[in-house]
């Protein structure tokens, strides 16, 4: 072999490596992907999702990694998870089957009032969603973005998926980053919103649910749903059918799986999914970094919506509901409700609003739920 030769031979093998096309934008995006893995080692900022999310960041912005491309006719490892896993619309609906069979609706059946609390959350979704347009959005894309505000992340994207797939990285992203940062937002809002005197608001003990209107609420409610928003009936439906499975008792192994297993492996191909959607080159734009800023805006505005709900339920009802709970009208469960439990001890150590707090909490994955329908039926 001549000298030449080995040259061309070496020359060409570099060609091949990504340190022959690398570039600058990359290093934002491992330092990004690093935040996040951060957030959730070191802060336990939801971790199920922040950790496979952030490597997912990482990972996929190596050059000529073949992780979410086509090669000899196929798609490539993190693209079939994507494909079939978010394009398709699967993920978001099993990840709702596996929280309707850990969710126990008693608190909101027992407390129906706290529905109003829950539509009131959604007060962001409508707001950010005018600002939008404003700024140049299309109507698709506004509605697509306003949704982050609910922090519901597999309605987010199966809202995205719909209106405007372009999106669907940053649009997931900010709405499970927002769901993860929901004890270092909300705290601040609810003292702004609140006065010492509302926070120290005791409420009477909630009634016991019987067995019989657990196992009927997920059915009429599917039945509503169906009825006024059909298109999100994947969602709700699959979230119900969870939850009828847990009350009824008489499923346990699939009532468990629903809950373990399968939860645990649909929340790592989404976190892997979304995060391999940010490549530099997508998320280095003006857009999807407005989105990100947008979303922490939108996401403020709901909560305040859900405490002011609260406030205005109070001039009407002679039995006063603590305006702390009205932060868990948004449908980041049950980060919410806990920080709603945390800042009311913080006035008063026994007074208990996690319970209270649970069905705001419930009527806003609803509530996000159904906002998502009503942007279905007018943009799809």
């Amino acid at each position: 072999m001549t000298w030449n030769e080995i040259v061309d031979m070496l020359a060409s093998t570099l060609h091949t490596t990504g340190i022959y096309h690398f570039q600058w934008n990359i290093v934002v995006m491992w330092i990004v992907g690093c935040l996040f893995m951060y957030l959730a080692i070191a802060k336990k900022y939801e971790p199920l999702l922040l950790l496979p999310i952030g490597f997912g960041i990482f990972i996929v912005n190596f050059p000529l990694v073949p992780l979410m491309g086509h090669s000899h006719g196929h798609d490539q490892l993190l693209r079939i998870f994507y494909h079939y896993g978010l394009e398709w619309e699967l993920i978001p609906c099993v990840i709702f089957l596996g929280l309707g069979a850990m969710t126990d609706f008693g608190p909101l059946i027992a407390n129906p009032k706290t529905l109003l609390v829950g539509a009131g959350a959604q007060l962001g979704v409508f707001i950010t969603f005018t600002g939008t347009v404003l700024v140049g959005f299309t109507l698709k894309e506004a509605a697509s973005v306003s949704i982050i505000g609910g922090a519901d992340g597999p309605t987010t994207i199966y809202l995205t998926q719909h209106l405007a797939p372009q999106l669907l990285g940053p649009n997931a992203l900010a709405a499970y980053s927002y769901m993860a940062m929901v004890p270092l937002i909300q705290p601040p809002l609810i003292r702004l919103m609140t006065n010492n005197e509302e926070r120290r608001i005791r409420m009477r003990q909630l009634r016991a649910v019987s067995r019989q209107e657990k196992i009927l609420f997920p059915l009429v409610t599917a039945a509503i749903i169906a009825l006024l928003v059909p298109s999100v009936i994947p969602l709700v439906g699959m979230f119900m059918l969870g939850n009828v499975m847990k009350e009824s008792g008489v499923v346990g192994r699939l009532t468990e799986t629903a809950q373990g297993s399968l939860m645990n492996i649909v929340t790592i191909f989404l976190g892997l999914s979304v995060g391999a959607t940010m490549h530099a080159d997508n998320f280095l734009s003006w857009k999807p970094l407005f989105i990100f800023s947008l979303g922490l805006v939108d996401f403020a505005v709901c909560t305040i919506g859900g405490l002011m709900t609260v406030k205005v339920m109070n001039l009407f009802l002679k039995e006063k509901i603590n305006p702390i709970i009205g932060a868990a009208g948004v449908s980041a469960v049950p980060m919410a409700a806990r920080v709603s439990q945390i800042e009311g001890m913080k006035y008063d150590k026994t007074n208990h609003l996690l319970m209270h707090a649970v069905g705001p909490n419930l009527a806003g994955v609803i509530g996000s739920a159904a906002a998502a329908g009503m942007f279905i039926a007018m943009f799809d």
